[in-house]
């Protein structure tokens, strides 16, 4: 039995689970974002995140349309998120993209459209030279065609987010950026709030679960006696203390599995809290190392990651 997930209040009045089930895979057996998807919805996830880029929409769909029509939620009950992709910046592009998304998934509007980066690009990594004050008027033309209900950014640094509160009309709701143990980013996190800017973080379990070889060596954080210990405290794992320290820090979280079992897990993060004392334990791991520095972009003017 998971607890209940709470809600947070976006800018714009409508309400977003604090924890939802991302979607992103390097590669993917057939049928698995569905299965994820349909997993998710059973185990009491209502956010689903998705992206264009992902190539998965359509399956993503299929998980949602599936448990919509065996009875399990509603789509009302449901908050589906999608991101328009760098190569389709272009304001009118932004409206056709989310169109064609819609239709992979069979739906009628998504809860939360985001600019997936800041830079605009054509042929793979060529820059397109769009600035995304022009991309943002094409998201919110999304929200006045109805085809979305909010709309948001990822990826934007504190400068690029500034620049577009300052002009825009319908305001970002959120930023989506990657926040964990061993990259905290408390200074953007902050600033977010100020803004009244959701922070949503991907990658949220940073180090801990990334098994990629070119970060062995860092991921210390894997068998660190006192996380474990603390894990063992609360008869957690230590996926599940990393996710309630961004809970806590007033960050929603969006993890991926594609295993039933840590799906379900995952999700059971709001029966106990830390202490002050242990937020600290966990922050203390941070190195600022980012697991997506998106490294093929960074020639680009609006590449977000620059001043590091």
């Amino acid at each position: 039995m998971v607890s209940k997930i709470p809600s947070v209040k976006l800018s714009d009045g409508r309400e977003m689970p604090m924890i939802g089930l991302g979607t992103y895979a390097r590669s993917a057996d057939p049928g698995q974002f569905r299965q994820a998807v349909e997993w998710g919805i059973e185990a009491g996830y209502r956010h689903i995140d998705t992206a264009a880029f992902y190539d998965n929409e359509e399956e993503v769909g299929e998980g949602i349309n599936n448990k919509i029509k065996d009875g399990t939620v509603t789509r009302d009950q449901l908050f589906v998120t999608t991101k328009v992709w760098n190569d389709r910046h272009a304001e009118e592009e932004v409206v056709l993209s989310l169109k064609e998304s819609l239709a992979r998934f069979k739906l009628d509007y998504v809860d939360l459209y985001l600019v997936h980066w800041p830079f605009s690009t054509k042929n793979k990594n060529e820059e397109a030279d769009i600035d995304y004050l022009e991309t943002w008027r094409g998201m919110e033309r999304t929200v006045k065609l109805g085809l979305a209900k909010s709309i948001g950014v990822s990826n934007f640094n504190e400068e690029q987010l500034d620049r577009l509160l300052k002009n825009s009309t319908i305001k970002p709701v959120l930023n989506q950026f990657e926040v964990n143990p061993t990259l905290t980013q408390h200074k953007l996190v902050e600033f977010c709030k100020q803004k009244s800017v959701l922070p949503v973080a991907y990658t949220p379990l940073g180090l801990i679960s990334e098994a990629r070889p070119e970060f062995i060596g860092k991921d210390v954080i894997k068998t660190d006696p006192k996380l474990i210990a603390l894990a063992e405290k609360y008869g957690k794992t230590r996926a599940q203390i990393a996710l309630r320290y961004l809970v806590q820090r007033g960050i929603a979280v969006i993890p991926k599995s594609f295993t039933k079992s840590r799906i379900a897990e995952n999700l059971n993060i709001f029966d106990f809290q830390l202490t002050d004392s242990e937020m600290s334990l966990v922050d203390s791991f941070n190195i600022n190392h980012r697991c997506v520095p998106a490294a093929a972009f960074k020639g680009l003017k609006n590449y977000p990651f620059k001043d590091e």
